[in-house]
């Protein structure tokens, strides 16, 4: 997901998005346990992805502190 793409999401889209690709991330762990994954870029991607979320929330946060 790029950075133009999560700019563009309300909070309650990117805390659905990070609830999302939290789970996908613990069934690609659970999978990884059991065989290797056929492309083991996708958990990296995720936890990246997510970082970024978690980021642009928290650059929210301060933003509306700073206009409060």
């Amino acid at each position: 997901m790029k950075n133009y793409e999560i700019a563009a999401m309300s909070r309650k889209e990117l805390l659905e998005k990070i609830d999302e690709l939290e789970n996908r991330l613990a069934d690609i762990n659970f999978h990884k346990a059991i065989e290797p994954p056929q492309n083991p870029m996708v958990f990296r991607n995720s936890k990246r992805d997510i970082a970024r979320m978690k980021t642009r929330l928290r650059q929210m946060e301060l933003q509306e502190s700073s206009n409060a």
